[in-house]
């Protein structure tokens, strides 16, 4: 059997509830398309046996292979097992081998199975149990059987780092993708522009009935353009093809577009630091560190990234950063103004001892707005070593209290961007 469209699906009262967000299906997805099998549908379900049979069932109707993730723990509510043999008509049986195995985990961590894991052996009898070399949940592969129609169906662990090895070691051999089918695909990431502004400036490109296909998503902030080729071109020319797009959305897109790899704003500037031997400082109060810690969060950073200070109380902004005690006085500019931030920059510049610095001071809400400085007003400067002229600019921040904190320090890292790619004069989206 051909395996030319697939579904994902994930399981578990933790997802569909919102406590727990779901990664495992972009991950496959990816994984899929980058063989040429198409992802046309993703399904989240509950920790319930009548629905995940239900719509296993509806499911296999629709296209020929279906990867599910979750639900193969020990407990009561893991009801993949159950569902999968309920969906085949089939029944379920010990599996020996993956008995073993889980007796194995357990023993070389020095203690027995708990009863309780032996249930993790059990498979439909004409299924095939799928070894977990990580954890105690083997995966299953099995066949659903609908009048004339036939589906794959691969269910594996919940966890990432259980899901992933198995994936690729017991999925990956076992997928046909057609032959004669090429799939390729491209993103591009930009920020500081609005979803429709960029879609306004591709045009043409984003008519759904073109080969290669364009189209845009946004996501905190970040505006990713994704462009899929589907056809039966070799690679190559599908990749030239691709190219030739690329290309063009690149022109129009222009000083936004900040990566082809990750959508990370702190990986793009870290990048640019390390290629110039430059190195950058924070100075942050209303984000409260955030943007220090996107910086942290990517490996490496601390070839470029000197350190912060964290100036929430305007005592902090005189004391740390050097900042005039008389700009927080009576009928004086206050600690959310052009004046303080950019003190906030050039004091982080000289105590750090860095080719740059990025300063942030704001109104983050939900109180503390007023009629001249609403919530959501933030005041971001970027100061840099041999530059008198610091670039401070003022944003209209919109959303929640975590929104306006998210966008206040990416919008910094925008800034900063700019200035190394020798585009200061870009304005920012929300920029007032």
């Amino acid at each position: 059997m051909i395996h030319q469209r697939a579904a994902i699906l994930a399981i578990g009262d933790e997802l569909t509830l919102g406590q727990t967000v779901d990664t495992n299906s972009a991950w496959i997805s990816d994984q899929l398309t980058a063989m040429g099998i198409v992802p046309v549908e993703h399904v989240t379900v509950p920790d319930s046996l009548e629905a995940l049979a239900r719509v296993l069932r509806r499911l296999s109707r629709d296209v020929e292979l279906v990867i599910a993730t979750g639900g193969l723990g020990p407990t009561l509510d893991d009801l993949t097992r159950q569902a999968v043999a309920m969906a085949c008509d089939d029944s379920l049986v010990e599996d020996r081998l993956s008995l073993i195995q889980i007796e194995a985990y357990f023993a070389g961590r020095g203690r027995p199975m708990p009863e309780l894991n032996r249930v993790q052996a059990r498979r439909p009898a004409r299924a095939i149990a799928l070894s977990n070399e990580v954890g105690t949940a083997p995966g299953l592969f099995a066949t659903i059987l609908q009048n004339s129609r036939s589906c794959d169906v691969f269910c594996l662990p919940g966890p990432p780092g259980e899901m992933h090895p198995m994936f690729r070691r017991q999925v990956l051999p076992r997928l046909r993708p057609s032959p004669g089918r090429t799939v390729r695909t491209r993103v591009l990431h930009c920020y500081g522009i609005g979803e429709s502004h960029l879609a306004t400036l591709l045009g043409p490109l984003m008519t759904r009935d073109q080969n290669p296909l364009v189209g845009t998503t946004a996501s905190g902030g970040v505006v990713s353009c994704r462009i899929r080729y589907d056809g039966t071109l070799p690679a190559i020319e599908a990749d030239v093809r691709l190219d030739e797009i690329e290309g063009r959305v690149r022109r129009l897109a222009g000083a936004y577009l900040f990566s082809d790899v990750s959508p990370s704003l702190a990986v793009a500037v870290i990048s640019l630091l390390r290629t110039r031997n430059e190195t950058l400082s924070v100075v942050e109060s209303c984000t409260g560190g955030l943007l220090g810690a996107m910086l942290t969060d990517v490996p490496g950073a601390s070839s470029v990234f000197v350190g912060g200070l964290l100036t929430y109380t305007n005592e902090a902004k005189v004391s740390l950063a050097g900042v005039d005690s008389s700009l927080f006085e009576a009928g004086a500019p206050g600690a959310v103004s052009r004046e303080v931030v950019t003190a906030m920059a050039r004091g982080g510049l000289e105590r750090l001892g860095s080719t740059h610095a990025l300063a942030i001071s704001g109104i983050a809400g939900p109180g503390g707005g007023s009629a001249p400085k609403p919530v959501g007003t933030v005041f971001i400067a970027r100061a840099s070593a041999g530059d008198d002229h610091v670039d401070c600019r003022e944003f209209r921040m919109t959303g929640d209290r975590a929104a306006v904190r998210d966008w206040a320090a990416k919008s910094a890292l925008a800034m900063l961007r700019l200035h190394l790619i020798g585009q200061s004069e870009t304005r920012l989206l929300r920029e007032v």
